[in-house]
């Protein structure tokens, strides 16, 4: 597994890792008990602080997400939450405000975004 980190976006780089983690897990693409990267691992691949990936894991760690085993590292819950349909869309609905407010400043229709999301929901233009 391997963040997607972009340092040049608003966004902080904790933020970042911790809303992919709950993505992953809402979405099934991490399971309980898969083992996530290190610490060290996540901070060297993406030159950041070790301390800012610490602070996510923290944060995951508290929302009951992850789980801290000894000699292995973080791994995911078992009883890790957000796996209901309603829980998956509220994870969604930030990116979708986002990208709703910037089709409206390019003044782009409804008709035109909404085509533009299935494409990229059907694999973009590969």
């Amino acid at each position: 597994m391997q963040f997607e980190i972009n340092p040049s976006i608003s966004v902080p780089i904790y933020r970042q890792i911790v809303d992919q983690v709950q993505r992953l897990v809402a979405g099934g693409g991490l399971r309980p008990g898969d083992e996530l990267p290190s610490v060290r691992t996540v901070a060297a691949l993406h030159a950041v602080n070790p301390m800012t990936v610490s602070k996510a894991y923290s944060l995951l760690e508290g929302q009951g997400l992850l789980q801290r085993l000894r000699g292995q590292g973080m791994v995911v819950a078992e009883r890790a939450p957000g796996s209901s349909k309603s829980e998956r869309l509220a994870l969604l609905r930030p990116s979708l405000q986002a990208a709703a407010q910037q089709a409206r400043q390019l003044e782009i229709s409804p008709a035109d975004a909404l085509a533009a999301f299935r494409m990229e929901l059907e694999g973009g233009n590969q």
